[in-house]
């Protein structure tokens, strides 16, 4: 076997230091294999990462505790520059605790910037997959370009995980996750694959559904390939919520109840993301919101749409909706709106990139009218954002979106009323891993004469790849022709660069 080959195999969760898995889970197991719904890395630092992992011999048990004893077990962790761990780097040992779910959040320290590692961990007798991570280049250095996929969007019943594993064969330095990790909902009527269980509600619910979701294989190789920064939107929760506000009547809870669900909710995504310990849930909140910076090069500001928005104009949907402008509506909240202006005034790297859930750009139907639940029902905190970073000086703002289950590329308007107006900015938009199923194929631009700032437009599932140099980002929009059958190739859809000091889209 070629080192490449062996590689994917590794990134894959299929060998652990060139021995398979599988084999260790047989008589010499002590105990049912723990590492099913393998490993993660995330929040990356120059000196520092998250890794992740879930004890869960059982993953589907009703009782979300994935088939674990009652009892709190210590997990080792180890980190070498080689995929044979001949030498480690970094190894410690943390507590996987019960109440937790048995979930594992180690801070790998002492670490060199802008390099790359691999990680495993150890518990009762067992050895997990092993994975790939990275550190960010020191503030003062621009280190590598960087290769960076997004995504958002992976409806289990809805198709295969296909696009994750296409992903994980581009060999990113940085996965984005943009929400929509999880979906709610009980078992539809999918041919392909369904849910375990009734739409969840309770604690024990979140945490099978994860574990449902986690348990794919594609979706682990992608974990295992590079270190995540990860977003929810609202799927993680409820369809379309808004702060507290419940927009889903169904099933039928009392305002006690929903509270209960938003914090058994926001437990059970901290327990099963590499976050770092200052984003644990605090009962029925969580603190997502925070800067990433990659160097000199770029600097990831990661925004939470849904916890501190107002509840959505004109009663959601796509309305003509006046009150949509109105100025004290804000879909981040003052406090984080705050936050991203002061952020974006101190201009740390050649990028400044706002991952994110909705749509931002401006879009109208035929009709004039646009979607209460995107940035176009909330216009006035848009344009104080997009104000904001033009009177900061930002000299590249370039926003990532999930949320629509379509592929676009949009130039950002100083004014979108008028087309000719300066472009202040741009944005790229992820279509789905899975959700919506196989789509059209269609790139035809939807209302193109009301929106000529929207350039792209593709209807197929997959993710978008992205290259960030000192000198440009160059996108890939990476699709797949069918999610209902598994493992399709992906292909390029349409290309496009972004030059520094440039906003807007430039064919690729």
């Amino acid at each position: 076997m070629t080192r490449l080959s062996r590689r994917i195999f590794v990134l894959s969760g299929l060998v652990t230091a060139g021995v398979a898995v599988t084999p260790r889970q047989g008589a010499r197991a002590a105990v049912p294999y723990p590492f099913k719904l393998g490993v993660a890395s995330g929040d990356p630092a120059p000196d520092s990462v998250v890794l992740w992992t879930r004890l869960a011999p059982s993953p589907l048990n009703a009782d979300g505790q994935g088939g674990m004893a009652n009892a709190d077990v210590t997990v080792e962790w180890q980190v070498s520059t080689t995929d044979r761990f001949t030498s480690l780097v970094a190894s410690g040992s943390v507590v996987a605790r019960y109440a937790d779910a048995h979930s594992v959040h180690a801070i790998a320290g002492g670490l060199a910037a802008d390099s790359d590692y691999y990680y495993r961990f150890r518990a009762q007798g067992q050895i997990s997959p092993v994975g790939r991570t990275r550190t960010t280049p020191a503030p003062s250095a621009f280190g590598r370009d960087l290769v960076m996929a997004f995504a958002s969007c992976a409806h289990y019943e809805a198709g295969y995980y296909t696009a994750y594993r296409r992903m994980a064969e581009d060999n990113p330095g940085l996965i984005l996750h943009l929400g929509d990790y999880i979906y709610e909902g009980g078992v539809g009527t999918s041919a392909v694959r369904q849910h375990v269980g009734a739409e969840i509600v309770s604690l024990a619910d979140y945490r099978r559904r994860y574990a449902l979701y986690k348990s794919d294989p594609d979706l682990q190789a992608a974990h295992a390939a590079a270190p995540w920064l990860v977003v929810p939107d609202d799927h993680e929760v409820e369809n379309n919520y808004a702060n507290m506000v419940r927009n889903d009547s169904s099933p039928t809870l009392t305002a006690a109840q929903w509270t209960a669900r938003r914090t058994a909710a926001y437990r059970a995504y901290y327990e099963n993301m590499p976050l770092r310990p200052a984003s644990a849930a605090n009962g029925n909140s969580i603190p997502l919101y925070r800067r990433i910076r990659w160097g000199q090069l770029a600097t990831f500001h990661m925004l939470d749409t849904r916890q501190f928005r107002d509840d959505q104009a004109c009663g959601d949907g796509w309305k003509v909706c006046a009150d949509a402008d109105l100025a004290s509506r804000s879909l981040t909240g003052a406090a984080q709106e705050a936050w991203l202006l002061d952020g974006l005034a101190q201009r740390y790297g050649t990028w400044d990139i706002l991952g994110q859930q909705v749509f931002f750009a401006q879009q109208l139907d035929a009709n004039g009218a646009a979607s209460m639940d995107a940035w176009d029902g909330y216009r006035a905190s848009r344009s104080r954002i997009q104000t904001g970073w033009q009177q900061r000086g930002v000299r590249n703002p370039l926003v990532l979106t999930g949320d629509v289950h379509r592929s676009w590329a949009n130039d950002l308007k100083a004014d979108y009323a008028n087309p000719s107006s300066a472009t202040i900015g741009t944005e790229l938009v992820c279509t789905s891993i899975s959700s919506t199923g196989n789509g059209s194929g269609s790139t035809t631009v939807p209302n193109a004469a009301a929106n000529p700032h929207l350039k792209f437009y593709s209807d197929r599932r997959g993710y978008v790849r992205t290259t960030i140099s000192r000198t440009q980002v160059r996108a890939d929009f990476r699709a797949v022709n069918t999610v209902t059958e598994h493992g399709a190739a992906a292909s390029t859809v349409r290309s496009f660069v972004i030059l520094d000091g440039q906003p807007g889209l430039q064919a690729g």
